[in-house]
């Protein structure tokens, strides 16, 4: 399961930097949203195994600086949905973003569902085989002054034990239009590995053990080493460094 760790760590100059931009948050940003639940069977078969599509997207209605608003939809856009729609407009992408899920299941199933079915596959297996799903959600976590953070939750499944799921950050600095990296926010060549030791601190912390070896052997650092990943978000509170599945 997804492992969160919070961490708090003093990051008082980066919003300090924010507050000296200004009172008003940047942008004016005004947000809506883009739904979709969206079932296929194979064969237009309502006997048949199908797909289901679930879209929760957020994206930039309004704001006072119409450049803004375009950059920042085409960077949720995507985020959520990969660059080949990055270029379109949000209901236009999340449409055809559809259609190609419907049709890519279509076409790479049928043939084997067929040939399953041709030769007296069992039919309840065949039929756990074949149902797909895949959830995706964006929505704007955070947003104060120029620093808006923008959440991507993802979920797939394509056959097998079991499926896939993450989330991913994006801090985006509304003034310059780019993402934020840990180099940004701390100025200490070293820091890298002073985030590390409150990292293991914190974890220690949650498992109410005293040394790593307790945590290695609870699995921690048994599938990668525990650092500060770049998969982090900032808030009024500080930094929070966000593990996948499977990554520590």
């Amino acid at each position: 399961y997804v492992s969160l760790l919070a961490l708090l760590v003093a990051s008082g100059a980066f919003f300090t930097s924010c507050s000296n931009k200004g009172s008003k948050d940047t942008g004016n940003l005004k947000f809506d949203s883009i739904q979709v639940n969206k079932t296929a069977n194979l064969f237009g078969d309502t006997a048949k195994p199908a797909c289901n599509l679930v879209i929760s997207f957020e994206y930039v209605m309004k704001s006072s600086d119409a450049k803004l608003k375009d950059s920042l939809n085409t960077i949720f856009t995507s985020a959520c949905l990969g660059d080949t729609f990055a270029a379109l407009k949000p209901q236009i992408a999340i449409k055809e973003y559809t259609e190609k899920y419907v049709g890519d299941y279509r076409k790479d199933l049928e043939p084997m569902y067929a040939k399953d079915q041709a030769e007296h596959q069992d039919s309840k297996t065949i039929s756990a085989w074949y149902s797909y799903y895949k959830n995706v959600g964006g929505h704007v976590q955070y947003y104060k002054k120029h620093l808006l953070v923008y959440r991507v939750d993802y979920s797939e499944y394509t056959g097998g034990a079991h499926g896939m799921y993450s989330s991913t950050f994006h801090n985006i600095d509304l003034t310059t239009l780019r993402p934020l990296r840990l180099d940004d926010l701390f100025e200490r060549e070293d820091y890298r590995e002073s985030l590390t030791d409150l990292l293991w601190n914190q974890l220690m912390a949650d498992n109410k053990v005293t040394t790593h070896q307790a945590l290695e052997d609870m699995g921690y650092t048994s599938t990668g080493d525990l650092e500060p990943t770049d998969n982090f978000y900032l808030s009024k509170n500080g930094i929070t460094f966000y593990y996948n599945v499977y990554e520590i």
